[in-house]
């Protein structure tokens, strides 16, 4: 199982590191599309359809290296005042919204991906652009979020039972644990 769990980490951290690449490939077309209009005098009828559909790729990948690194936003102001055992309670407690909002991307991006594979979809525009690669992504990167969120729903667990969670299995580890007591004030120092 801890091979299984470092090679799903592995693969969410590889995709993340290189679909960050993306952005730099997004500001490129977009830049040329932006020379083609002012400079030329005539836009390229591809560059921004194209930047659209890395971005979509690029956000739908995110998922499961922002779960290994811990990147989601949470309320700070409830759950990082916790220690971290019970933040890995509450995460326990809230993995079933998770799995039920993966579960219904899973499903339907699924069924986008299917039927437009199925009808080879492309788009409106001029250009004609493919769009079944990117909604084949959806479902392939929904898999990749579910198997992290597996991953690290065990991780917690582990916490909860006071198990180690190395970070090469399970990904990033919470923020350390902190000690919630305040410092003495300078007066009470003296």
């Amino acid at each position: 199982m801890f091979q299984l769990a470092r090679a799903v980490t592995r693969v969410n951290r590889f995709i993340g590191k290189w679909a960050s690449l993306a952005v730099l490939v997004i500001f490129a077309l977009l830049l040329a599309d932006v020379v083609m209009r002012y400079l030329v005098g005539s836009p390229a009828i591809w560059t921004a359809e194209l930047a659209v559909l890395i971005f979509g790729v690029y956000a739908v990948v995110g998922g499961g290296y922002l779960l290994t690194e811990r990147g989601h936003v949470n309320v700070d102001i409830i759950y990082g005042a916790q220690s971290l055992r019970r933040r890995a309670m509450l995460d326990i407690l809230t993995w079933p919204l998770f799995a039920l909002f993966v579960g219904v991307l899973l499903w339907q991006g699924y069924d986008i991906a299917a039927e437009s594979l199925e009808d080879w979809e492309r788009s409106q525009s001029m250009w004609k652009a493919p769009l079944w690669p990117t909604k084949i992504m959806i479902p392939v990167a929904a898999a990749l979020l579910l198997l992290q969120g597996v991953i690290r729903l065990w991780a917690d667990v582990r916490v909860v039972m006071g198990l180690p969670v190395p970070e090469d299995v399970f990904g990033k580890p919470g923020a350390p644990e902190t000690d919630n007591t305040p410092e003495p004030s300078k007066e009470m120092q003296q």
